[in-house]
């Protein structure tokens, strides 16, 4: 288990900075830290060799844990107090975002299976949501490694540019709020971006934002259900993919657990906790996947993709904040 060992190392210490330095997110710091080691000369044999089972089962099996754990985050409830216009909004921007992204790699003829996950994660929540997806479409390391690796630096970049412009357009503190959890990528990082505008922005920018975490299992299962249709007949002994993943699954479940159930603030605290180092863990091992030397050489049209979808989902925000 020494794979294990390194990504368990590395979340504590991605902990630490985020402890020393709140404005970093833990889960970003997580994948950067992942990045880091990935550039080391002296590190690749390890990563590639007595590591990289370990790194595996981190990336996958823990990604997945931690997805499921996520939906304890969830209250219809809380969601449904946002109004149906605001509800309906977010999903437009949502959809708009993950349709032009995937176009957009698509036109400038990305590799693999990137189109569909940085329209994934720059729509619905970042690195999680690429980790999720890359599960149901069978995905090499490499070509979710250059999403995450985006947006997580889009995600990054949010965490200081929008607050700059919050008070040149003119919003409240709750359209700012809105409009960082309409926008901006991962969880961690909408919590660093709105918590500068106050505890009311920041309420209104986790229920935004969860509520396009909400979209994840549909999003994954229409994927899933895709991928189904398109498969060849499988040879004897091989099945096709689940409609439902069996994680997606568990994630419904715990977000109906979560709106139906009074969980105690001690699990529900608990779970957070074991999920975040989940997270960590497979995020760290993700970006030991990312090569920034062919990333720079041959990566440019992934990146020009990525800014035009951050600089898309932005502005559709903010017209979704008018609209509110």
């Amino acid at each position: 288990m020494p794979g294990v060992a390194a990504a368990g190392a590395a979340a504590l210490l991605a902990w630490s900075i985020h402890l020393l330095m709140p404005s970093i997110p833990l889960l970003t710091a997580a994948v950067a830290l992942g990045i880091l080691v990935a550039q080391l000369p002296v590190a690749r044999p390890a990563l590639q060799g007595r590591l990289a089972p370990g790194l595996s089962v981190a990336a996958k099996t823990f990604m997945r844990l931690g997805i499921v754990l996520l939906g304890l985050k969830l209250s219809l409830i809380d969601i449904a107090h946002l109004g149906w216009v605001s509800i309906a909004s977010v999903v437009a921007v949502l959809a708009i975002t993950f349709v032009v992204t995937l176009w957009l790699g698509k036109l400038f003829k990305l590799p693999g299976h990137q189109p569909l996950l940085i329209a994934t994660g720059f729509s619905i929540c970042g690195a999680s949501a690429i980790g999720a997806m890359s599960q149901v479409v069978k995905s090499k390391d490499e070509d979710t490694a250059t999403p995450v690796a985006l947006v997580t630096l889009c995600g990054t970049l949010a965490i200081v540019v929008l607050p700059l412009l919050w008070h040149p357009l003119g919003f409240s503190a709750l359209q700012f709020g809105h409009w960082v959890g309409a926008s901006v990528h991962d969880v961690g990082q909408v919590v660093a971006t709105a918590q500068i505008a106050g505890p009311a922005a920041l309420a209104v920018a986790i229920v935004i934002k969860l509520t396009r975490v909400l979209m994840l299992a549909p999003m994954v299962a229409i994927t899933s259900f895709i991928v189904r249709r398109r498969a060849d007949i499988p040879a004897v002994g091989t099945k096709h993919p689940p409609i439902v993943p069996l994680f997606v699954a568990g994630f419904i479940a715990a977000m109906l657990v979560r709106t139906l159930v009074p969980l105690p603030i001690a699990v529900t605290d608990g779970a957070d906790t074991v999920q975040t180092v989940l997270l960590a863990m497979a995020l760290f091992a993700l970006g030991t996947a990312v090569r920034l030397g062919p990333l720079v050489r041959t990566g440019w049209r992934a990146l020009l993709v990525a800014l035009l979808s951050w600089t898309l989902i932005a502005s559709l925000a903010w017209g979704a904040v008018q609209l509110g």
